[in-house]
């Protein structure tokens, strides 16, 4: 005979086997963390910060779920928690920079992008599965290809490599021109969209007295023309942002599509986003 806690427990495991990793809940939610009273760091602590509790609540959007699919649907007796980050309400060139991977803080939901609303990784909580299978699951992701890149974005956020100093003083001319021209509806504008990736390798090695850089700006495959403006013309424009300088003794830089690249080169080179050179 099956008992009670036998019987909800199953009924919990059974809604959780509908969600996967980037599934969403929309509506009033909150967020909660711990914070130091006598030293309070954001606007939602301050104004709790004279109470007894080092706990504050702040109301998000909705939340996206960033636990493993694996993990998700082992039961919850076994396994029962799950990780969720807030929802939070960007404008239309912060979407567009984030779907574009230039923005790690942060990762692109696609079921959710409609309403531009993003999933903010800087900040994790953890609940019981019992919460979540009182949601209503908005999907996240709609393919494999949306999963892969949502994965991705979690990865990114932990394991990107950290720019030595002196370079992100060296590149952060050409950053600032990604950044500001991005959305402009010009042909820079243009054609800043559609690069998919930005690349950059140190040869020898980023340690070396002398390195060689070498950025790669990885395009889409359709076009190759921009009002007659071809990507010889832009790329020349950005290399003048970032001459030789310092232990930055040769640059250089080509436009390519992915399948133009080597794995060896790509997985020698690190990606480049706009958080890194933000002020």
């Amino acid at each position: 005979m099956v008992n009670e806690r036998d019987a909800w427990i199953q009924k919990v495991d059974t809604t959780l086997k509908e969600w996967c990793q980037g599934d969403c809940v929309l509506g009033e939610h909150w967020f909660v963390h711990r914070f130091n009273p006598q030293h309070p760091l954001t606007s939602s602590s301050a104004d709790v910060a004279e109470s007894e509790s080092d706990l504050v609540e702040s109301d998000v959007k909705g939340f996206a779920v960033v636990t493993q699919t694996c993990d998700i649907v082992r039961s919850c007796a076994d396994r029962p928690f799950i990780e969720v980050v807030p929802l939070v309400e960007v404008d239309e060139q912060r979407l567009s920079e984030i779907q574009r991977s230039r923005r790690p803080q942060f990762a692109y939901v696609p079921g959710v992008a409609k309403f531009n609303l993003v999933a903010d990784l800087d900040r994790v909580m953890t609940l019981e599965k019992a919460v979540i299978a009182q949601w209503k699951r908005e999907p996240g992701c709609r393919n494999d290809q949306e999963i892969r890149a949502f994965g991705q974005a979690l990865t990114r956020k932990h394991a990107r490599f950290a720019f030595p100093d002196d370079f992100n003083d060296f590149a952060k001319k050409l950053q600032n021109r990604l950044r500001d021209k991005h959305d402009k509806s010009n042909t820079e504008g243009e054609a800043l969209r559609a690069l998919r990736e930005i690349r950059v390798r140190a040869e020898p090695s980023w340690n070396n007295s002398e390195v060689r850089l070498i950025f790669w700006f990885i395009r889409d495959e359709e076009q190759n023309q921009f009002e007659g403006i071809g990507w010889d013309q832009f790329l020349k424009q950005w290399l003048k942002l970032i001459p030789e300088s310092g232990r930055f003794q040769t640059v250089e830089g080509s436009v390519v599509a992915l399948e133009d690249m080597t794995a060896k080169e790509y997985v020698e080179s690190d990606p480049l986003d706009l958080d890194h050179l933000s002020s």
